[in-house]
């Protein structure tokens, strides 16, 4: 997506001390995907009340314009920014966006850096689509509605291309060491020389580390349409803001349609190592893939990390076989301290994956033939409650144990990064967790080991949001 910052947006961009860090003032004019909008999808965006949207276009504005930032603190850029603005104005050559005492570090000599204004008119796309085209209750209630709300907000971001399958999702955690890093670096560099291209969660660590080493690859291969997608919700931008390389952003609107839209539009997924939140993204797989339904379908899951990442692998396989079976663990192969075969292993289960779409006649750009349960898209918002009625107990179906084990791990993300959640617990205390003995034994052993090798947080101590009831 183009802009323009004309000539009186130049005159405009003035730098201003009101805030704690340097700001500057302007506005800007959007183009491509961005022309124009209606007068209600306007009217809700300046809208303050509590029912509109511009505080929310606000925190994920502001976030977009910290994008690099090192916090995973969702309060931390509203704090160094307290008097941040925007406003979006519809005018009769289209949209003008006023930014006001925005971050000075998205600006180069007055200018807002080019790739960070395509991320802020993406917020601004996305945001709007969904307070208009999404508000129909009816249509959420539905297993089919839902994912089609899913694959309209995909194609409003204009990221469903229908070219051979390449797209490889990545997962892990944005709190990972120096050496984890590097090896998902080496492992963007070797899937990109072979084509793929790359969709993470669009924050640090191992969200940018795949799509840094794709980078290098592609320009060897004189790769110039390359795709690095970054896929976020509301709820978590903050804490992880886009990071520099992501050139197609698209907002969800809630973690359920976020995590439908990475198995709908991946061709296969790797997964690195990382907190709850890389926990509740293969839970979330695994209990999709469990069905019947899904039985016969390819779908290429990789978990691989550097020599070090074995334990945790261990453990993380260990988990999944004491709670949803040996079947489960089936449906993934490990892979340490070895890129190479890593993307070879990936190319040629997208290979598979597109021989099945050719013979079923689905479409490779959106994998419509993946049966996704209500369970698994209704948007759960963690409350106490809720988080000690999940129902973590042998006996019941896997894929049925893998929604609620989902749950679990949302609700500790949750009580981490989202604003909402993390007042509820410093009001009422931390969540509690209840199921079977050896669940619970395993879950802590899980998440200690992730609290002890510092997943949880980029810096600081951490501090439990959840509390393991055997």
């Amino acid at each position: 997506m183009n802009h323009e910052s004309t000539s009186a947006a130049q005159d405009a961009a003035t730098p201003s001390t009101t805030s704690v860090l340097p700001t500057v003032s302007t506005h800007i004019y959007p183009k491509g995907a961005l022309d124009v909008l209606s007068r209600e999808e306007v009217a809700r965006l300046r809208d303050a009340s509590s029912g509109g949207l511009h505080e929310l276009l606000r925190c994920c504005a502001l976030a977009v314009l910290t994008s690099g930032s090192a916090s995973d603190d969702p309060r931390a850029a509203q704090e160094l920014y307290p008097d941040f603005d925007i406003e979006v104005r519809q005018q009769d050559r289209g949209v003008r966006i006023e930014l006001k005492n925005a971050p000075a570090m998205a600006f180069v000599d007055g200018q807002v850096i080019a790739g960070v204004a395509d991320l802020l008119f993406a917020v601004v796309r996305d945001l709007a689509f969904t307070a208009i085209d999404l508000r129909d209750d009816e249509e959420l209630t539905s297993s089919s509605g839902i994912t089609d709300a899913v694959f309209r907000l995909l194609r409003n971001a204009r990221v469903l291309h229908p070219a051979d399958p390449n797209l490889v999702v990545c997962w892990g955690g944005h709190s990972i060491g120096q050496e984890e890093y590097k090896y998902t670096k080496q492992v963007g560099y070797e899937l990109g020389l072979r084509g793929l291209d790359i969709c993470t969660g669009c924050g640090p660590g191992a969200m940018k580390g795949p799509m840094k080493g794709a980078t290098i690859a592609h320009a060897k291969q004189r790769r110039r349409r390359a795709r690095y997608i970054g896929i976020t919700e509301p709820g978590i931008i903050a804490a992880e803001s886009p990071n520099p390389i992501v050139n197609h952003l698209v907002i969800m609107p809630d973690i359920e349609k976020r995590l439908e839209a990475f198995v709908r539009m991946g061709h296969g997924i790797i997964v690195f190592p990382g907190g709850v939140g890389t926990a509740e993204e293969i839970l979330y797989l695994l209990g999709i893939l469990l069905r019947e339904e899904n039985a016969h379908l390819r779908f290429p899951l990789i978990l691989t990390g550097p020599a070090s990442a074995a334990p945790y692998f261990e453990q993380i396989d260990k988990f999944i076989r004491l709670t949803l079976g040996d079947d489960a663990a089936s449906r993934y192969e490990i892979i340490v301290a070895d890129p190479v075969q890593v993307a070879k292993r990936m190319g040629a289960g997208i290979h598979k994956v597109k021989e099945q779409r050719v013979a079923q006649r689905d479409s490779f750009f959106f994998n419509w033939g993946l049966e996704v349960p209500l369970a698994f898209q209704q948007p759960f918002v963690p409350t106490h409650a809720l988080m000690a009625s999940l129902d973590l107990h042998h006996g019941r179906k896997p894929h049925e144990l893998a929604a609620d084990l989902r749950r679990a791990f949302s609700g500790i993300v949750a009580g981490n990064v989202k604003e909402a959640a993390m007042r509820r617990i410093e009001a009422q205390g931390p969540f509690e967790i209840h199921g079977d003995a050896d669940i619970m034994r395993a879950l802590d052993a899980l998440l200690r080991a992730f609290v002890e090798q510092r997943r949880m947080k980029i810096s600081g101590d951490y501090q439990p949001c959840y509390r393991v009831v055997g």
